[in-house]
């Protein structure tokens, strides 16, 4: 089996890609749906459905074209299952099932999570000679809008938590700090920019949550919070008549950024520092790691992949940074790991639920 369909429609982005062996990448279609949130600052999970089923055949069909790949070469449909925004998942689940039965092909059920630490298997686009793949075992970083979770990786599917968000994932985070500072939607690539022009020194240093010396688990609301009192100060009076004396607008388009800055750094020590202590903690559980694995849609980040560039050189251990194409929710993560799911000769029936929860 060599040539996979695979699907991915977990939260907004309705996501097409023809992959081979696992790996190279032929066709890779992403429909975002940044347009149609920006008005209520994040995803809001019906429009979010219905703008998959209205875009998901178009965007078959853009993948298809773009591998020169008709529906008959398909060897197999895979598709993320889980976790996700479950009436999106149903989409994709639905369209994956469909295709399955028409095609008389295998259909795959495929982890979102475990696929985004897969992505740095696959190439760049069009690219017939992808690298090598990771070593294992390896530390495994997943940081996305809907996760943030440390992973200990003994193969392509084979991995266990270390540690997970206990409340904000850091994308939801950058997201949520666009919104205090008044930065645009989608939050992400507004605060990076933001923060590329501004000077963290600049102002009073925000916090860094840590939750305990050996913690491997991730918080970001903390720092959420400290944000948006750093720039509306602290409600005054209670319940329904509390309000804020400042708003962002009162700002000086410097100290804007200076903060954005600060929040970024605030972020990134955080995950250096998770970063190193799994290192540790894998090394003591006597499974040092040979590669540090890093997907996920806030993995764009070009301060992000500085850091981690820079703590693998440190420490002395190879990094796999996901290729840009494939940071944020696509169909060749899922088609490739699907792939090594089909070699060991696993598939399922039409009964894969679509599961909204790890």
């Amino acid at each position: 089996m060599r040539r996979i369909l695979g699907i991915e429609t977990s939260c907004d982005e309705t996501a097409l890609a023809v992959v081979d062996a696992g790996r190279i990448v032929r066709g890779h279609t992403v429909r975002s749906q940044h347009e149609l949130h920006r008005r209520y600052g994040g995803v809001v999970p019906e429009i979010a459905s219905r703008a998959h089923l209205e875009r998901l055949v178009p965007a078959l069909e853009s993948a298809l074209a773009e591998a020169d790949a008709p529906l008959g070469s398909i060897d197999a449909v895979a598709v993320g299952h889980r976790p996700g925004l479950i009436g999106s998942l149903l989409v994709g689940v639905s369209a994956a099932k469909a295709l399955s039965w028409s095609l008389k092909r295998p259909l795959i059920g495929v982890d979102h999570i475990q696929a985004h630490l897969y992505a740095p298997h696959l190439g760049e686009p069009a690219d017939d000679a992808p690298p090598a793949p990771p070593a294992y075992p390896a530390l495994g970083l997943v940081a996305s809008g809907g996760h943030t979770s440390l992973y200990d990786v003994a193969g392509p599917a084979r991995m266990n938590v270390l540690g997970r968000t206990q409340d904000d994932a850091v994308g939801e985070a950058y997201d949520k700090a666009a919104a205090i500072l008044e930065l645009g939607y989608p939050g992400g690539p507004a605060v990076e920019a933001a923060a590329a022009e501004g000077d963290p020194d600049a102002v009073e240093p925000l916090p860094e949550t840590l939750l305990g010396r050996e913690s491997l688990d991730f918080s970001f609301s903390g720092l959420k919070t400290a944000l948006l009192y750093r720039v509306r100060g602290r409600p005054e009076g209670r319940g329904r008549a509390a309000r804020f004396p400042h708003s962002a607008a009162e700002l000086a388009p410097e100290t804007r950024n200076h903060l954005a800055a600060a929040f970024q750094r605030s972020v990134l020590r955080v995950i250096e520092t998770k970063l190193r202590r799994g290192l540790d903690a894998m090394a003591r559980a006597g499974r040092s790691p040979e590669t540090l694995v890093v997907g996920g849609g806030v993995c764009a980040n070009r301060a992000l992949r500085q850091r981690v560039e820079r703590l693998g050189a440190e420490a002395g251990v190879a990094i796999r940074l996901a290729p840009k194409a494939y940071c944020l929710d696509n169909g060749a993560m899922i088609g490739g790991l699907a792939w090594h799911r089909a070699a060991a000769g696993e598939a399922d029936d039409l009964e894969l639920p679509a599961v909204s929860t790890t």
